[in-house]
Parts: structure tokens; sequence; C-alpha cells
């Protein structure tokens, strides 16, 4: 299952992520979270697992979905991905192939229990209706 928070830069989106993965985290849940830097490394539970995309040679979002991918292969035990500002994580911002990923990555996590949620700064009504359907 995939949901999608989507909005103009400065509407909470950050601020909702952050609340809903501590909340998450406290039910020891098993909790991964992907930011491009290290702007959560204060604000989320110690137990959430913070990756910094930056850290990785990760150019498109099926590298993403490749990546996302490899952390559930690794962890049976994987509860919630969350994805902070997907665009500059994938660093790419074409929103056909953000539906594609979004596409493709509902389709995989179809067969586990994971759930993704994933922030996306922009104006939602701009978006193809094969990324609105997630938000």
């Amino acid at each position: 299952m995939i949901k999608l928070i989507a909005g103009p830069k400065g509407t909470g989106k950050t601020a909702k992520l952050v609340d809903d993965i501590n909340a998450v985290a406290a039910s020891d849940s098993n909790v991964v979270c992907l930011e491009r830097g290290n702007r959560l490394d204060q604000l989320l539970k110690p137990t959430v697992r913070l990756v910094n995309m930056k850290e990785y040679p990760i150019e498109g979002f099926d590298q993403v979905l490749a990546f996302i991918c490899g952390i559930c292969s690794k962890d049976y035990d994987l509860t919630h991905i969350y994805v902070d500002a997907i665009c500059k994580v994938a660093n790419e911002s074409d929103t056909a192939a953000l539906a594609s990923f979004l596409t493709k990555l509902d389709a995989f996590l179809n067969d586990t229990p994971v759930v993704a949620t994933i922030l996306y700064s922009g104006d939602i009504d701009t978006l193809p209706e094969e990324v609105r359907k997630f938000a």
C-alpha cells in the first residue's frame, strides 16, 4: 500500500510525516525513512532507521525502487517505509516517471505487509491521475 502526501512547499507535509513516523515507531514497528540529507535526524525516534540517500549513488526513480526492494529483501519484518521529498531522493522530477515508479512500487508492495508513505512537494492538481490516486 502506498500513501502519497502532496502539497506545495511550506504546507506542513514534513511535520505530518514526522508525527506519523514517530507514532508508528512507538508501536514496535520496523520503520525505515529515506531522505536526502540529515534534516530529520533529531526529530525521529532512535528506533527509526534513517537513510541518507546522499551516501548512495542513486539517480532516478527506478534506482530508488531497486533500493527499496533491496531494503525489503533484507528486512523480512519491515512494516513501514517513508520517503521524504521523493523528487530530491530520486534526483528526478519527471511526473510521468514518478507515476511509473509509484505503479511499480505499489505492485511490489501488494505481496508484502509494508506500507510506504511518500512526500511530494508540488501542486497535486498538476500531477497525472496515476499519481493522484495514491493521495
